[in-house]
């Protein structure tokens, strides 16, 4: 057995003893003097939670592009191997390589470290001569690479040598690096086979009864909201407002964290969905330097936060496409596997969006194995050069459904209804494209406006989907009172049907993740009805299955909706939980008609139409009691006007950021734009406890211990306190 503790030890004395701890200036050589090119800083970099390079910068410093050994660090850097951090002994077991620049690394960690081309010491960044390589036969055990299984901590497993590539002229027109030449399979059912013991677990959660089980799961909470409680029996009212509730169970198999990490609690793998992961990531040459450094210290949280059970596939695209690996458990070998293959990669070519796509459908069609879970993520920074438009930039195309094979399209009515999450990579992405791919598969759209942000969005979209309690979720509405009819059943993004005679409707919601909460407005016209004290509603039920044990459930008329049919009423005051919803939907509304406004060259009248949103929903109710989601609703409304300024402003963040707000209101789940995952902002909608948690992970591997730090703080679709429903 590994003592963590004494392991954590030994890796705090490493990182002092090569000066790791501190972010040094490191001198340009005489070749890197040419051109002070900001693209000139390194492709990759050290996917280590103490990551040199600083959140929030959006530009390359001095400072952030590499490391350089302290004097008094010569003599401990001889012992200890610069890549894995381990010590370096004769007799181990392990061959030394020692370079022409006097520094020594295991020979097994220097070839896996220049087999890509880089020639350049990561100690001193000396540029070699000579190289080590390692004979191919010896590194493939059965066809698959074999993984150097260092002794890392835990914690810091995704460690990885901190290298700067020389700078290169970068022409997105020149052909790919023969990485991407290598032969695929024809089919992908090359995927690694699920974890049989958390299999076992799950059927055991599955025939336990529930009561006391740690692992178990409860059920949907439906509440139901008349917008007043009552309505005179001699009076009709039209369009007459319920409001539908729904809160999804919470994992109860959430435990503390390790012992460097106790204020921040994590789910158990037995405790929830395992999942298959597909990132699709964006390669091309735009994303040379800080861009794919900053990607690849993200991607190494994503790795560091998959369990065992969960499976990775990593798609890389420019102008084409190729699979690194197929969808791989995130066992430790795994992981370092993940991580070699994800620190390889350098900038290149063009950016053919679509056919990342196809490949990543294709991982994930063509999979022998299934998770409960299945989600792919798109991380782009420029426009698709080969679907949308042609190679040279002509012939504009807007069909953006071809860059989304139909295999994945949302209710294609195969039951195979794979997200997609597209990220929105700076200011030159073609956010509305972006935008259109999650739309149609049931993702959401993130803006990553600044670069150093990207870390954090990534956690707060795997923090929901490692939290998946409820699938496949349809809502049922039915009129109860012979004489209702359903009017409109307003569910944003999420597709409604009602029957031909008005008397029943139904939501196709799908995925919840762990306490995540869901609103529907539902309209029926009121007859007069003078026969009557008390009128029932509607009934409100659902069925849905839950993804650990595979079961269906059922709940019918879960809830159902009275109102008083008093003969005199007074003066009714409007449910708050029905008018935060009214605003929330009035806000999205308005942002959509502003989005259309400012597309069509109109930039006044789309300032106009928010700011007159701005100004009803600042006289509501609820924002005069200072909801927080009305105060949200209004600082996005102020940010997205200051956004549309100009012609310019609109075109370089305004269009990402208000379609990001559109993608996160039409679905009701979070997304990343501006400063939303920041625990200060105002502009946070939708984030569950998992998602929180995850994001402060995030800041806290970053910024250092989360107590000195404060935690992003969880935006409730409810206030904590309100009055019961009736």
């Amino acid at each position: 057995m590994i003592d963590l503790k004494e392991m954590g030890s030994k890796w705090r004395k490493a990182k002092l003893a090569l000066g790791l701890n501190m972010c040094l200036y490191v001198p340009q050589t005489h070749e890197q003097d040419s051109s002070p090119s900001p693209s000139r800083f390194s492709d990759t970099v050290s996917l280590s939670p103490t990551s040199a390079l600083r959140r929030g910068s959006t530009t390359p410093t001095p400072s952030s592009s590499g490391l350089r050994l302290p004097k008094s660090s010569t003599k401990s850097s001889k012992s200890t191997c610069a890549i894995c951090l381990t010590a370096m002994k004769a007799g181990q077991g392990h061959a030394i390589f020692t370079a022409e620049c006097s520094h020594s690394f295991h020979f097994h960690c220097i070839t896996s470290n220049v087999k890509h081309g880089n020639q350049i010491c990561p100690v001193c960044r000396a540029k070699w001569k000579e190289i080590p390589f390692q004979n191919p036969a010896s590194d493939i055990s059965h066809g698959r690479q074999r993984i150097n299984a260092v002794g890392w901590p835990r914690d810091d497993t995704w460690m990885t040598v901190l290298r700067r590539l020389p700078p290169a002229r970068l022409d997105t027109n020149r052909h790919i690096p023969s990485l991407y030449h290598a032969q695929e399979p024809p089919i992908f059912d090359d995927d690694e086979t699920l974890d049989q013991q958390h299999v076992i677990a799950e059927r055991d959660v599955s025939i336990i009864d529930g009561v006391g089980d740690p692992n178990s799961v409860g059920t949907i909470e439906i509440k139901t909201y008349p917008e007043v409680s009552a309505v005179s029996r001699s009076a009709s009212h039209d369009n007459f407002t319920v409001l539908i509730h729904l809160q999804a169970p919470v994992t109860s198999g959430r435990h503390s964290g390790s012992s460097n990490n106790a204020e921040l609690p994590q789910m158990s793998q037995n405790s929830r969905a395992s999942v298959d992961l597909v990132t699709v990531l964006d390669v091309s040459g735009s994303m040379a330097g800080t861009k794919l450094a900053l990607l690849k210290r993200a991607m190494g949280f994503v790795i560091q936060n998959l369990g065992p059970s969960d499976r990775l596939s990593v798609i890389a695209f420019s102008s084409t496409a190729r699979r690194l690996f197929p969808l791989r458990r995130m066992t430790e070998a795994g992981r370092q596997e993940a991580l070699q293959a994800v620190n390889s990669l350098i900038s290149n070519g063009g950016t053919n969006i679509a056919e990342g796509l196809r490949k990543s459908a294709k991982v994930i069609v063509d999979r022998k194995w299934k998770n409960s879970v299945a989600s792919i993520i798109l991380l782009s920074d420029g426009q698709d050069t080969y679907t949308v438009t042609s190679p040279n930039g002509t012939h504009p195309r807007a069909d953006y459904k071809s860059l989304l094979p139909i295999s994945i399209h949302q209710n294609r009515g195969t039951g195979c209804q794979i997200p997609v999450h597209s990220f929105g990579f700076g200011t030159d992405h073609d956010a509305a494209s972006m935008h259109s791919i999650s739309e149609i598969s049931g993702g959401t759209f993130s803006f990553i406006e600044a670069e150093g942000v990207i870390q954090d969005a990534f956690a707060q979209c795997i923090g929901g989907l490692l939290s998946v309690v409820v699938q496949e979720l349809q809502v049922k509405v039915e009129c109860v009172h012979r004489n209702l009819h359903i009017g409109s059943i307003k569910a944003g993004s999420y597709r409604t049907s009602i029957t031909g005679n008005a008397r029943m409707g139904t939501v196709d919601v799908g995925d919840l993740y762990a306490e995540e909460e869901r609103d529907f407005l539902v309209t029926i016209n009121i007859p007069v009805d003078r026969s009557i004290d008390q009128m029932p509603l509607l009934k409100v039920g659902c069925v849905y299955r839950e993804p650990i044990t595979k079961d269906a459930v059922t709940l019918e008329g879960a809830s159902q909706v009275w109102i008083q049919r008093p003969e005199i009423i007074g003066a009714q005051v409007v449910s708050m939980e029905v008018d935060r919803q009214r605003s929330r939907i009035h806000a999205a509304e308005a942002m959509a008609e502003a989005r259309v406004a400012a597309e069509n060259g109109d930039l006044a009248r789309a300032v106009s139409v928010l700011e007159s949103c701005y100004k009803s929903l600042s006289e509501t109710a609820s924002a005069q009691t200072g909801d927080r989601l009305c105060v949200a609703l209004c600082a996005e409304l102020k940010e997205m006007q200051e956004r549309m300024a100009n012609r310019q402003v609109y075109e370089t963040s305004g269009r990402a950021y208000v379609l990001s707000g559109l993608s996160s209101h039409s679905w009701q789940r979070a997304t990343a734009r501006g400063d939303s995952t920041d625990s200060t902002s105002l502009v946070q909608a939708y984030q569950t406890p998992s998602m929180v948690d995850m994001v402060t992970r995030s800041q806290t591997m970053l910024l250092g211990n989360p107590s000195s730090h404060r935690k992003l703080r969880q935006a409730l679709s409810f206030p904590a306190a309100r009055p019961q429903p009736r």
